[in-house]
């Protein structure tokens, strides 16, 4: 597993703030002219990108438990750090969707 690969809870919690902040229209976003022929990505691109990155850390954490338990390999310390990331991953991605449910009630109460 690379580094590139490895997503931290402070990171997708970073990316909400600023996509929220973008949502409320406190961030103005304005196309850079140097950016020709970049394509920014979206939101629900980031967020499939990282729901299957949460995904990976389940599959790599059942693996090396696997392993273990079936005597394939002695790393249990590898395999019970690929449980606690995989762990905090997910809980990360929870709190994510917690939060996007309420910002979106709060949007559905706004009056029009």
């Amino acid at each position: 597993m690379s580094v590139s690969t490895l997503i931290s809870p402070q990171s997708m919690m970073d990316t909400l703030s600023i996509h929220t902040e973008m949502a409320k229209g406190a961030i103005k976003i304005t196309p850079n002219p140097k950016d020709h022929g970049v394509q920014a990505t979206s939101f629900t691109e980031l967020m499939e990108s990282k729901v299957t990155a949460v995904n990976s850390d389940q599959n790599v954490s059942s693996a090396k438990m696997r392993a273990v338990d079936s005597g394939a390999s002695d790393d249990l310390v590898g395999a019970m750090v690929a449980s606690q990331q995989a762990s905090l991953s997910f809980s990360a991605m929870i709190q994510i969707r917690n939060r996007l449910v309420q910002a979106f009630d709060e949007v559905m109460k706004m009056p029009l």
